[in-house]
């Protein structure tokens, strides 16, 4: 199942878009936006399903041509939204860059941090930087999107709880932050 948020109000407006990205339908009697489908997935998710499916058969009623251009970030504003990084190697050469040794504690304890949340930029849009000094730097990153997981869940246990993929682009100001963890208390 396909879905997208185009861009409209500020959490944007949830479409279901065919398979092959040509056609998508708006479905408000489910859900009016990504966030509110997630609040009862359980309910949400079947109904999606069959909108999908009657989508991909040429079957839905009020299907449109779907412009990519047109979507806002799947989840304009998050609850949360936690960084982790998955590829000790990228740490480790990104930690090179900037002179710093890598600790032993690395490959094997996840790195996370906690990230803004308010306010994603959607996917076709600009990324505006006041000051290119900054050192912007892009990375394309998987984003696992999950309900409530109970604190001390498992691996397998929090498994159960992820809902849904998608692809981020990660934005990140590599020149501010050695000046930020110097600080000691993070980004």
């Amino acid at each position: 199942m396909k879905l997208a948020s185009l861009n409209q109000g500020r959490d944007g407006v949830l479409v279901v878009v065919s398979r092959d990205l040509a056609r998508a339908v708006r479905v408000p009697k489910i859900a009016a936006t990504l966030q509110a489908a997630l609040d009862d997935w359980a309910v949400t998710r079947p109904k999606l399903e069959a909108v999908y499916q009657r989508l991909n058969d040429g079957l839905e009623e009020g299907a449109f041509a779907f412009d990519q251009a047109a979507c806002h970030s799947p989840l304009p504003r998050a609850y949360h939204w936690a960084d982790g990084s998955a590829y000790v190697n990228h740490v480790e050469l990104v930690r090179k860059a900037r002179g710093a040794e890598m600790p032993e504690s690395f490959w094997h304890d996840p790195l996370m941090y906690q990230g803004g949340a308010d306010a994603f930029i959607p996917p076709h849009s600009p990324i505006r930087l006041a000051d290119e000094a900054w050192g912007i730097d892009l990375e394309a990153e998987l984003a696992v999107i999950t309900d409530d997981v109970p604190m001390g869940a498992t691996p397998a246990e929090a498994a159960g709880h992820i809902r849904l993929l998608m692809l981020v682009n990660d934005v990140s100001l590599r020149n501010l932050i050695p000046g930020e963890l110097a600080k000691g208390f993070g980004f």
